[in-house]
């Protein structure tokens, strides 16, 4: 694992309320290096998938920053904004694969924001760009799909797709909402063990959102706990009873 740096994802003081609700982010703050795998558990409504938004902002927070490789990205607005979206890629509970489109062609739509133009709003793309979605199905272990359509693949296929895609997006950063929630045991384990590798392997800072404290806890280094939008729980793995874990991600009180 990497030692702290400026190329990770750094969250302070974030808070988020919606309107006419509770507050879904009280003053959450973490930390994600490098070459770190941190699942963020807690039960539902815990504010977990909001927090993922945030950072991204799909949702604007109320408080608080975002940085990631060392940008602000809470001020930033338009031109400026979308470049540096481009170093944080999301794969989320569903694949979210074009269905009538090859699994290759999803994966190379993963980089059309590096070529801005008229040539990628129309889908286009250099050759280069396909071939490195080649190489990046083989990286997650589908060399052998590249051809088919994605309405074709099993969802653990599916979803190492849409991992491929996120790499084909040269991210710092990856977000991970609920991966493995809609896949059978084996997929799931074969999902986080790909998520695991690319972390310590490509050097990126994943944030993993998880339900299921036994992957957490097998293929994370730190778990983040949250419940009514506060962190109650920031701990390497070795530091955490499985026992913890589990209380802490069940709908009973923490106490």
């Amino acid at each position: 694992m990497s030692t702290p740096d400026s190329h990770g994802l750094e969250i302070q003081g974030l808070g988020k309320r919606y309107p006419n609700g509770p507050r879904a982010l009280d003053d959450v703050s973490l930390t994600v290096r490098p070459g770190e795998l941190v699942a963020l558990l807690g039960p539902n409504g815990s504010g977990k998938s909001t927090l993922l938004r945030c950072v991204v902002r799909l949702v604007e927070p109320d408080a608080g920053s975002v940085r990631v490789a060392g940008t602000e990205l809470t001020a930033l607005r338009g031109e400026q904004l979308r470049r540096a979206r481009t170093e944080v890629a999301m794969v989320f509970q569903r694949s979210y694969l074009v269905r009538r489109r090859s699994a290759l062609d999803n994966v190379a739509a993963g980089a059309l924001g590096h070529h801005p133009g008229w040539r990628t709003s129309l889908g286009r793309l250099p050759r280069t760009e396909r071939e490195r979605a080649g190489d990046l199905l083989t990286r997650v272990g589908l060399s052998s799909i590249a051809g088919q359509r994605a309405d074709t693949l099993s969802g653990g296929q599916a979803q190492r797709t849409a991992v491929a895609r996120a790499l084909a997006q040269r991210p710092r950063v990856l977000l991970a909402d609920e991966p493995v929630a809609s896949l059978d045991p084996e997929s799931a384990t074969a999902t986080m063990r790909l998520l695991r590798e690319l972390a310590d392997q490509e050097q990126i800072a994943v944030l993993c959102v998880l339900h299921q404290p036994d992957l957490a806890l097998a293929h994370a280094d730190r778990i983040v706990a949250l419940r009514e939008g506060r962190v109650v729980l920031n701990s390497p793995v070795p530091d955490i009873a499985a026992s913890t874990v589990e209380r802490l991600t069940t709908n009973r009180s923490a106490q």
